[in-house]
């Protein structure tokens, strides 16, 4: 009953996202992050006979809400426990060759925000965790204990562009060789403890940027970017489309880059008379700036604030 009631978000993006995917009622699609079914929901709803959806994510919890979530539409809906960037992986097992659509939310769902136990927040006290899949061996504790000050720095510093990444990874370092490092509570302390004063007043919580930058690392969030997108360009139809929706600048760029990469042509040098490269655009850029947010969402869900949706049409 928890897990239904947190799940309970409203998804973010929605309607630009069921317009960006242009569904077919006869298509097969696939929700790379399912999370508590919302976006998915709404993609079923759209199908008609012959359609069908593969709702695909990493979080077990997310899977059981989803499934509860998702239960009207029958064997219309097929649910997958991996990370989206194994998408060609789980087509192969369900045996499906082709697909007309795609989304991928890269967000953190608000479930695994709003559950203190998972260890995603700052503002509750709770072990170090920031898994989004429990069988990862590699944790927030096992990070912010074990790694060195150079790589510490180096991931708070690139992943959560937080200017104070050096001193932030020095304190670290200094109160875990005390004692080990077990809690959110005691790493926002420690953080808060490697700021100035000015950075502390007003705007962001001081140990957010921080924390943002160990959970990409625990869940290597930009690293399976690029081959996600890779995967499911090459197993969608022609006209089929891609869309996916990030939450900071990181995540927005490497997509963007992605698609920029996708839809150039031929890289041969311009003094070369003929193409040898060979290259050709593999998909057609929908939204040439991505979609934001309206006022009215932004007022419904603040948390949608930082949300961008950017769509492409496999050629």
């Amino acid at each position: 009953m928890e897990n239904e009631l947190v799940f309970k978000h409203r998804s973010v993006l929605l309607d630009e996202c069921i317009e960006g995917l242009n569904i077919k009622p006869d298509g097969i699609y696939v929700d790379g992050t399912a999370g508590g079914g919302g976006h998915s929901f709404h993609i079923a709803s759209a199908l008609g006979e012959g359609g069908r959806l593969i709702a695909i994510d990493q979080d077990e919890n997310a899977i059981e809400a989803a499934g509860k979530r998702l239960a009207s539409f029958g064997d219309k809906v097929t649910l997958v426990r991996s990370n989206f960037s194994r998408v060609s992986e789980v087509l192969d097992e369900l045996g499906i060759e082709r697909i007309d659509g795609i989304l991928m939310d890269l967000g953190v769902s608000s479930y695994q925000l709003d559950t203190p136990e998972r260890g995603f927040s700052y503002n509750a006290d709770a072990p170090l965790d920031m898994r989004m899949d429990n069988r990862n061996p590699l944790d927030a504790s096992v990070v912010v204990n074990t790694y060195s000050e150079e790589k510490l720095r180096e991931i708070i510093y690139g992943y959560g562009e937080e200017k104070f990444g050096g001193k932030i990874a020095s304190e670290i370092v200094k109160a875990r060789s005390i004692k080990p490092i077990e809690r959110t509570g005691e790493l926002v302390d420690i953080i808060k403890r490697a700021m100035p004063s000015a950075a502390k007043q007003g705007g962001h919580h001081p140990a957010k940027r921080t924390f943002q930058a160990i959970r990409i690392e625990v869940n290597s969030e930009l690293d399976v970017i690029r081959p996600a997108i890779d995967g499911a360009v090459k197993r969608l139809s022609a006209g089929g489309r891609i869309a996916i929706i990030t939450f900071h600048s990181l995540e927005d760029r490497l997509v963007k880059q992605a698609y920029a990469s996708l839809a150039e042509g031929c890289t041969c040098p311009r003094s070369f008379p003929v193409c040898v490269c060979g290259n050709k655009p593999k998909v057609r850029i929908i939204t040439k700036k991505p979609i934001l947010p309206s006022e009215n969402e932004l007022e419904e869900n603040p948390r949608s604030r930082s949300a961008k949706l950017r769509v492409a049409e496999k050629i």
